[in-house]
C-alpha cells in the first residue's frame, strides 16, 4: 500500500500541466465568458431579458475581445508571434486580424439582429449567445496550431450555427434549413476527423508545426496515406466555405434562417473556415504543394463558374446571394492556390472586404423583409428608389462593390486575389475575371431594378411588330405605297420587286430591333410578372382571371391598405378539408395556402441599430475603397508565423 502510494505521488509530480499566456486566448476568453454570463443573467431574472438589453451587452462584450485582439496585433507588431497552450495555440498577425474581423462581425450582427428580433416579437438574449459562441468557434479556428483544435473550434462555430438556423420557430422553412445543415455537417465533420487520423497515421502527429518538421526531414517512400489525408481535410473544409461541389446545403441554409443570421454565417463561418484551411494547408502542408494545388485549382475554377452561373437565374434575393458567396468563396481560394505569403494577405483582405460587403447587404435585405422574413422576391424591389432612395443607394452601392465596382473593397479585393495567382496560374486568374463579369450581371440586375419604375396601367413593353406590315425601300418622303397593279388576263404576270429582294420581303429592321430589346428589359425587368403587377396594384394587363387562370392570385391581407401589400399565393392547392383551387375565403380551418411569395409597395421601416449598422459596412466599403492603403498594409503585416 505505501509503495503503490508512493507511486501515484510519483505520478502526480511528473504531471506538467502547459505554460498558458492568457494573452494567446484573451479574445476567445471575453467573446465565449461573456455569452456565459450573459445566458446566466437570463436564466435568473424572471422574464426574459430586453432585447435592447441583450444587445447593449453583445456590442460591448464584442467591443472587449476587439480590444482583446488589437492588443494581441500590437505585441505582435512588438515582440513578434508566439505560441502557447502547449504549442496548441499560435498568436502571429494572420490569428490577430480574424479575431478582429470576427469581432467587427459580431457587433454589426448585434446591430442588424436588434431590430429584426424587435418587428419579429423576440425576446431573450438565445440569439446573441448563439452568435458569440458561433464567434468564438471561428476565432479557435483563425488561432489553432493543431488539427485537435481545429476541430474544435468548427464544432463550436457549427453546432451554434445549426441551431441559430433553425431560430425563427414560426416558419417552417427556417427549421428545413437547420435540418439540412446539421444533417449534412455532421457528415463533413465525420469525414474532416478521418482526415485527421489519416494525417495523424502518416506523420505522427497533430500539431501544425511538428507535421511540417516531419515532412520537411523525411521523405516518405509511400505518400497514400498523407493524400488520402489532405484529400479529407479538404472535403471537410471546402463544405464550410461552400465550395462546389460541396455547397449543396448553401441556397436552402441561406434562404430559410433568419436574415441577420444569414449575414453572420456567410461573413463569421466563412472568415472562420478560411483561417483554418489558409493555416493547415500552408503552414503544414506547404511543403508539399504540388499534391493538393491541383485540387483546389480544380476547386477554384468550379466554385467561380457555377456560384456566377446559377446566381443569374435565381429569384429569391438570398438565395442569388447564397451563390453569390460561393463565388466570392472561388476567389478567396485564388490566395489559397497560390501557396504563397502574398496569396496568404490577398485571402485576408479579400475576407475582411467582404465581410463588411455581406454583413450590409443582408442587413438591407434583413429590413426589406418586413415581418415574417418572406418578402425577399426580387420583384419586391422593383421601384425602391422612389419610396425609399436612401436605402436604394446604400444597398446598390454594397452590390456594385461585391461585384468589384471602382472606389470600393470589393474592387481591390478581386484586384488582390488575381494578383496573386496570376504568376503561376494565369488561367485561373482569366476564368476568376469571366466569373466576375458574369456576376456583375445579377448585381446589376437588382440595382436596375430598385431604380426603375412599376409599369404603368396598361402598358405591355415588349410588342413586337406585326409581320405583316412590310416596310418599303427607297419610298420618297410623303409618298404613299400602292399596291403594284393586276396583270391582264392571259398576260405574263409581271415579277414586282416592290419591297423585296429575292422574293422576300424587305424590313428597316429597327422597328424589329426596338421590339425586341423592349421585350429584352421587359423580361429582365420582370414588367408581366405576377409580383411585380401586384406590386403595382393590379396596373399592367393581367387581370385577376387571367392571373387566377396561371395559378397565382394577389390577396389582400386583412387591415392592409388597398394597394400597399399584397401576398401572391398558389391557387392549385387544395385544403385538407376538400377545397377547390383559388378558394381562400377566410382562410378557415383544415385550409393549406402554399404562400409562392410576399411583395409590398410601401415603406419599409428602418430601425435606428440596423441603419448604424449599415452605415458602417458603407463607410467601410468606400473609404477603404478610396484609401486603400491601411487595409493593404494591415492585410500584408498578417503573415502566418509558420511558412515554407
Amino acid at each position: 500500500m505505501i509503495e503503490l502510494a508512493a507511486a501515484v505521488s510519483g505520478s502526480h509530480a511528473g504531471f506538467l500541466t502547459p505554460h498558458i499566456r492568457y494573452l494567446a486566448i484573451l479574445p476567445e476568453i471575453v467573446m465565449l465568458g461573456g455569452a456565459v454570463v450573459l445566458l446566466a443573467l437570463g436564466s435568473l431574472v424572471q422574464r426574459n431579458l430586453r432585447v435592447g438589453v441583450a444587445t447593449a451587452a453583445t456590442v460591448a462584450i464584442s467591443l472587449g475581445a476587439l480590444g482583446c485582439s488589437l492588443w494581441q496585433w500590437a505585441d505582435v507588431r512588438s515582440h513578434g508571434p508566439f505560441t502557447a497552450v502547449d504549442h496548441a495555440v499560435v498568436v502571429d498577425g494572420f490569428s490577430a486580424l480574424v479575431n478582429i474581423l470576427v469581432s467587427c462581425a459580431m457587433v454589426l450582427t448585434a446591430l442588424v439582429a436588434d431590430g429584426y428580433l424587435r418587428r419579429e416579437g423576440g425576446a431573450g438574449a438565445e440569439l446573441h449567445v448563439l452568435a458569440m459562441v458561433s464567434a468564438t468557434g471561428a476565432m479557435v479556428m483563425g488561432s489553432a496550431n493543431d488539427l485537435i483544435v481545429v476541430f474544435l473550434g468548427l464544432e463550436i462555430l457549427s453546432i451554434a450555427l445549426y441551431v441559430l438556423a433553425a431560430f425563427n420557430h414560426r416558419r417552417a422553412a427556417s427549421g428545413e434549413a437547420a435540418l439540412k445543415y446539421f444533417i449534412l455537417g455532421s457528415f463533413s465533420s465525420a469525414v474532416f476527423v478521418y482526415g485527421i487520423a489519416l494525417v495523424y497515421g502518416a506523420t505522427g502527429s497533430t500539431n501544425l508545426t511538428q507535421i511540417a518538421d516531419f515532412l520537411s526531414k523525411n521523405v516518405l517512400s509511400s505518400n497514400g496515406l498523407l493524400l488520402a489525408g489532405m484529400t479529407l481535410l479538404i472535403v471537410g473544409f471546402a463544405f464550410k466555405v461552400a465550395a462546389v461541389p460541396f455547397h449543396m446545403w448553401t441556397p436552402d441554409v441561406y434562404q430559410g434562417s433568419p436574415s441577420p443570421i444569414t449575414g453572420f454565417m456567410a461573413a463569421v463561418a466563412k472568415a472562420g473556415a478560411f483561417a483554418a484551411f489558409l493555416r493547415v494547408f500552408i503552414s503544414s502542408f506547404g511543403l508539399v504543394r504540388t499534391d493538393w494545388q491541383p485540387v483546389i485549382y480544380a476547386l477554384a475554377i468550379v466554385t467561380l463558374l457555377v456560384g456566377a452561373g446559377l446566381a443569374v437565374v435565381q429569384r429569391d434575393v438570398k438565395r442569388m446571394l447564397a451563390y453569390s458567396s460561393i463565388n466570392h468563396a472561388g476567389f478567396v481560394l485564388l490566395g489559397l492556390e497560390a501557396a504563397t505569403a502574398r496569396g496568404v494577405s490577398a485571402s485576408l483582405y479579400y475576407l475582411f472586404a467582404y465581410t463588411f460587403m455581406v454583413i450590409g447587404s443582408f442587413a438591407v435585405v434583413t429590413v426589406l423583409g418586413r415581418r415574417g422574413d418572406a418578402a425577399h422576391d426580387i420583384s419586391s424591389y422593383r421601384g425602391l428608389a422612389r419610396r425609399q432612395p436612401l436605402l436604394a443607394l446604400v444597398f446598390a452601392v454594397l452590390l456594385l462593390a461585391q461585384a468589384g465596382a471602382p472606389f470600393t473593397t470589393g474592387l481591390w479585393a478581386k484586384l488582390q486575389v488575381v494578383l496573386a495567382a496570376v504568376h503561376g496560374a494565369v488561367p485561373l486568374a482569366v476564368v476568376a475575371m469571366v466569373s466576375a463579369a458574369v456576376a456583375a450581371f445579377f448585381y446589376l440586375r437588382v440595382a436596375v431594378l430598385m431604380y426603375s419604375p412599376l409599369p404603368a396601367e396598361g402598358e405591355a413593353p415588349g410588342v413586337q411588330p406585326a409581320a405583316e406590315e412590310p416596310v418599303p425601300l427607297y419610298a420618297r418622303a410623303g409618298a404613299v405605297a400602292t399596291e403594284p397593279a393586276v396583270p391582264a388576263e392571259g398576260a405574263e404576270p409581271a415579277v414586282s420587286t416592290w419591297g423585296t429582294v429575292g422574293g422576300r420581303p424587305l424590313w428597316t429592321g429597327i422597328e424589329r430591333s426596338v421590339a425586341d430589346i423592349e421585350h429584352l428589359n421587359a423580361g429582365l425587368l420582370l414588367d408581366g410578372d405576377p409580383l411585380t403587377l401586384a406590386l403595382a396594384g393590379d396596373g399592367g394587363t393581367a387581370t385577376s382571371e387571367s392571373r387566377l387562370a396561371a395559378g397565382a392570385l394577389a390577396v389582400e391581407p386583412s387591415g392592409a391598405a388597398p394597394g400597399r401589400e399584397r401576398m401572391l399565393v398558389d391557387t392549385t392547392t387544395t385544403g385538407a378539408g376538400g377545397g377547390t383551387p383559388g378558394d381562400y375565403s377566410g382562410g378557415g380551418e383544415g385550409v393549406a395556402v402554399d404562400v409562392a411569395g410576399v411583395v409590398s409597395a410601401g415603406r419599409a421601416p428602418v430601425p435606428v441599430l440596423t441603419a448604424v449598422a449599415v452605415g458602417l459596412c458603407l463607410g467601410v466599403t468606400v473609404v477603404l475603397g478610396f484609401w486603400p492603403g491601411p487595409l493593404t498594409s494591415f492585410a500584408h503585416h498578417a503573415t502566418l508565423l509558420f511558412l515554407p
